[in-house]
């Protein structure tokens, strides 16, 4: 195929008259008149006199010869390369590649079209969850008009989802040529998310409708999906395909809830990243209900009723023990105005009601019979929460250690009540736990080793751990703050009954209601504040994977690709005391990681339901009525990769099943014009006279 640009003249005859055309056509119009009237009155020497008239008109109408230099110029054909994701699946990105070379060489070898390739869509980095090729395409031609625009290939899969819907559009870009890159009959199967809540309560089910489509040579009528919970556990249904499907799941915990339904695998798919969607549900509590004991009266009981009166999602229950059982008072019973502590109904009736059990200052009284201790133990280990503020008693004879609680409480009394002021400070470990990280006050976030902006305290109960994490501690590094895990459940432990002082602003005070709102939402499994989760964030197409060290130097965590490949991922420590990695994602869906103690996190590439991954079937459909209008060809690159290419100019058809046109439009500059008479001026009045002395001469013999 060659077809050279090149230079040529062309010649065109035109007029420079003498005088203004005004004047030229009142002479013309008046000598046409005296000619009619001549022809009417007198029958002899009528064509000489036209003669005459003819040469002095055209003597004063001064015919030129006009010469145009012109130069054609190239017509712009366009290459629209796919690289979508979708365009990864199967032999896709090889038939695009070959097919790519073959037009770029033979297009090339031609001087009258000039090749521009544009490879979209454009995603700094990320992977597209859908394919725009003609915002692309557009501001390629922007700079070329439409007369030399001799055509447009499509290298993609069909999936386009931004194809023009304007007819008056179609014949702008030359003949459009479609060559597909996958083949004809494809199977795929995938599951459609049709409704889902973005929020729910927790504690309570949500409803789901899911479907799933097959393409018609799958040929089955029912498929297994599983339904994967937030914690690992599995269930597994049999359902029709095609049919709308509703499915209750439970809300576990507040913030996100991810689930993933997989639908199993058909033979022979093209790919397996649309056979599992992700449902991303928000948790909400209706009520956080909160029982509060305090076992006597002191300053900061009002500190702990304000604070959690203050949250309208709080549910308070809140009981002081004033007088007890073994008190002489003189007082007659029936003009006390104290109830008795309600303890069966509390701690045996109603005790599951409660999210969360504080008890502030409570020491041994004899109130609550041992038996009801051994229930919030196991109220503890069954998935409760529990949280102990200490005062001076629980380093006495009457300390709830010496209950049954001491088998949850994570540390001891040393018997030691130490009086002194001092600053509470956070550990190297709780400046990495998302309880006590980057704690603000005034401004300042404080973090250990940096001296705390932060209040005085006058008074700590002497304990020591026997487990969970220290992440406060008060004078000569001695434990303030102790979180700990316990089975299913949650303990709190702090050592000093003087937070109160920060509330009043003792010292400049500090940051005691989002501390206290912290160890309360990690109380309560916020997600967000598990320091043992793994924290995945997505940016683009990268998923960073970062996770507490606790000491390691590595961890190796399992990954499982949207579709379906189990890889390990290693992810190794930094200075942060983190252990991280960078995961450069190269498909769009659902990756799953696990660690080693079988906690479960998901990320997700891309839109959550994206338009990349709900249709993958490779289509001419979508590119159907542009090919059509513009006179086109839809090839399929499995049964012919190297199309015969030719330049034409306007034809029937630029296309068929093995073969493509572009348009040839023989545009042109003009580089140069060259004006010249054509009758020279003697000539003019020589054929002038020369018909005069005709006319004289017809005119005297007559």
């Amino acid at each position: 195929m060659n077809t050279d640009a090149q230079t040529s003249q062309a010649m065109n005859i035109h007029f420079a008259p003498l005088m203004d055309m005004p004047w030229l056509w009142a002479i013309a119009i008046i000598g046409a008149v005296l000619f009619a009237i001549s022809f009417y009155r007198y029958r002899n020497g009528l064509i000489l006199r036209g003669l005459v008239f003819a040469a002095f008109i055209l003597m004063l109408a001064n015919p030129s010869l006009l010469k145009e230099e012109r130069s054609y110029v190239k017509d712009v054909a366009v290459i629209m390369v796919d690289e979508s994701a979708s365009q990864k699946f199967g032999e896709r990105e090889e038939r695009t590649q070959t097919a790519l070379d073959h037009l770029k060489s033979e297009i090339e070898k031609s001087d009258a079209v000039d090749l521009r390739i544009v490879k979209a869509p454009h995603t700094s980095g990320a992977l597209s969850s859908r394919t725009d090729l003609f915002s692309s395409l557009d501001q390629t031609l922007s700079d070329v008009p439409q007369k030399r625009r001799a055509g447009v290939i499509f290298l993609s899969d069909g999936q386009i989802h931004d194809v023009p819907r304007n007819e008056m559009l179609y014949e702008t870009y030359g003949p459009v040529h479609a060559l597909l890159s996958g083949k004809k009959n494809e199977r795929d199967r995938q599951i459609v998310i049709t409704n889902a809540p973005a929020y729910g309560l927790v504690g309570k089910d949500v409803t789901v409708k899911y479907r799933i489509e097959d393409t018609k040579n799958i040929g089955s009528n029912y498929a297994n999906i599983t339904l994967t919970l937030h914690d690992g556990s599995q269930k597994n249904l049999n359902v029709p395909i095609g049919v709308e499907q509703s499915l209750s799941i439970g809300l576990d915990h507040p913030s996100q809830n991810i689930f993933t339904l997989d639908v199993e695998k058909a033979r022979d798919e093209i790919t397996y990243a649309n056979n599992k969607a992700a449902i991303i549900i928000n948790g909400v509590r209706d009520r956080l209900k909160v029982l509060l004991v305090s076992g006597v009266p002191h300053p900061g009981e009002r500190m702990w009723r304000d604070l959690l009166t203050s949250d309208p999602g709080v549910d308070l229950v809140h009981f002081t023990i004033l007088r007890e059982p073994q008190k002489f008072d003189y007082t007659p019973k029936n003009e006390l105005s104290l109830i008795a502590f309600p303890f069966r109904e509390l701690f045996e009736v109603k005790l599951y009601d409660f999210d969360l059990i504080i008890f502030d200052q409570y020491r041994v009284n004899h109130i609550l019979p041992f038996h009801y201790f051994r229930n919030i133990v196991k109220y503890v280990k069954e998935g409760g929460a529990f949280l102990e503020a200490s005062g001076p008693t629980f380093a006495g004879k009457k300390s709830i250690y010496d209950t049954p609680l001491g088998d949850i409480l994570p540390a001891h009394p040393t018997g030691n009540v130490i009086e002194e002021p001092y600053k509470p400070e956070i550990t190297a470990f709780g400046a990495h736990h998302p309880v006590t990280k980057s704690l603000v006050w005034n401004n300042e976030a404080v973090q250990h080793g940096k001296a705390a902006n932060w209040g005085q305290w006058m008074r700590y109960i002497d304990i020591a751990p026997s487990r969970g994490d220290v992440l406060m501690h008060a004078a000569n590094d001695k434990p303030l703050l102790v979180l700990d895990r316990l089975e299913k459940g949650r303990v709190a432990q702090l050592s000093s009954d003087n937070i109160w002082l920060w509330s009043r602003g003792y010292d400049g005070g500090g940051p005691h209601a989002e501390m206290l709102r912290r160890i309360v939402h990690w109380l309560m499994k916020e997600p967000e504040l598990d320091e043992r989760a793994m924290d995945i964030t997505v940016h683009n197409a990268t998923i960073s994977i970062r996770k507490q060290s606790y000491g390691k130097t590595e961890e190796t965590i399992a990954m499982t690709t949207p579709n379906g490949d189990l890889n390990t991922i290693t992810l190794t420590a930094n200075k942060d005391g983190l252990l991280r990695h960078d995961y450069k994602a190269e498909e769009l869906g659902i990756y799953a990681f696990e660690d080693v103690n079988g906690a479960r996190k998901f990320a997700i590439v891309g839109a959550l339901d994206p338009l990349e991954l709900r249709g993958v079937k490779t289509t001419a459909d979508m590119l159907a009525p542009l090919v059509n209008a513009s006179k086109g060809a839809t090839i399929w690159l499995d049964n012919a990769p190297t199309p015969k290419i030719s330049i034409t100019g306007t034809a029937r058809r630029y296309g068929g099943s093995d073969w493509l046109a572009l348009k040839r439009n023989n545009d042109f500059t003009v580089t140069g014009v060259q004006d010249s008479a054509l009758l020279p001026e003697w000539f003019g009045v020589m054929l002038l006279l020369f018909t005069l002395l005709m006319l004289w001469w017809r005119e005297g013999k007559g």
